[in-house]
């Protein structure tokens, strides 16, 4: 039976995602900072919270009732933590904990974690209407402090939907928080177990205040498209979400600007009619 929930990396963890843009003052400019700042810190929270849901299907209890259950996919869990964490289940609350230390570990994937991932199931976690909710304790990624909390519900077929709630990035540049609702539909990869072959279109909103303190809401047009086959799991293949900020500048952040699905790490930013080519996947 197929897991729950996408192992996404992370955009699992999805390495951290960033711009890499020059700077500039031209407030209308696409490769100004003050304009893809907002981008830059979307990118960056999709990616971790997909990280999040990756880690944590994965070491999810093969069965939530039965004390000291072993992880649903061992393999998995090493593949995208290496042996950076400590994994416990206490069955009689449904409480997982994946501790990585009070040091920054690096994973398979180059990201440095330390702190704890505690998730606490509604349910078994394959069966439909299932949760699991997911909080963070004094946890940060590449020494950027991640908080929030994270519902997700099952909806079937692999399906889920994710509620992000209260969550913040505190960086050297300034702290972004921001909530979030998205719909994960798997399109490819029910039949099996193996998540190499899990396909994913996501849909949602998110509204917040980016690390300069402007309020923004962004909204997907374009289904973000998902895979995880070698090569394309660190971000997304496709898709578009448009960025509205304070001040009514829009901004649309491509992530198939070439419109071959390419897994690659090459994404765009128009705003005002001019296109800037971006690298999303930095260490952010």
């Amino acid at each position: 039976m197929k897991r729950s929930t996408s192992y996404l990396l992370s955009m699992a963890a999805l390495a951290g995602s960033t711009l890499l843009l020059p700077a500039c003052n031209k407030a209308n400019d696409p490769q100004s900072p003050d304009v893809a700042v907002t981008a830059q810190d979307q990118s960056l929270a999709e990616d971790e919270t997909a990280a999040l849901a990756d880690l944590t299907d994965a070491a999810a209890p093969a069965d939530a009732a039965a004390p000291n259950s072993p992880a649903a996919e061992a393999d998995d869990l090493t593949r995208l933590a290496g042996r950076c964490l400590t994994r416990t289940y206490d069955a009689a609350t449904r409480t997982l904990t994946l501790d990585f230390g009070t040091t920054n570990c690096v994973g398979p994937n180059g990201v440095a974690r330390r702190g704890k991932i505690v998730t606490v199931f509604g349910g078994q976690p394959r069966d439909a209407g299932a949760t699991k909710t997911i909080t963070l304790v004094d946890y940060y990624r590449n020494d950027n402090q991640h908080t929030g909390t994270r519902v997700i519900t099952r909806l079937g077929t692999g399906s889920w939907n994710l509620s992000v709630q209260n969550a913040s990035i505190t960086t050297s540049a300034g702290k972004h928080s921001w909530s979030a609702s998205r719909t994960y539909t798997r399109t490819a990869g029910q039949a099996t177990r193996t998540l190499s072959d899990d396909e994913y279109s996501v849909t949602g909103q998110t509204s917040g205040t980016n690390r300069k303190g402007q309020d923004y809401s962004a909204v997907i047009g374009q289904p973000l498209i998902k895979k995880f086959q070698p090569g394309c799991a660190r971000t997304f293949v496709a898709g578009t979400v448009t960025i509205s900020t304070e001040g009514a500048r829009e901004l649309l952040l491509n992530y198939d600007p070439t419109g071959t699905q390419a897994c690659d790490n090459i994404a765009s930013i128009t705003t005002n009619g001019v296109t800037r080519t971006i690298r999303v996947g930095g260490r952010l």
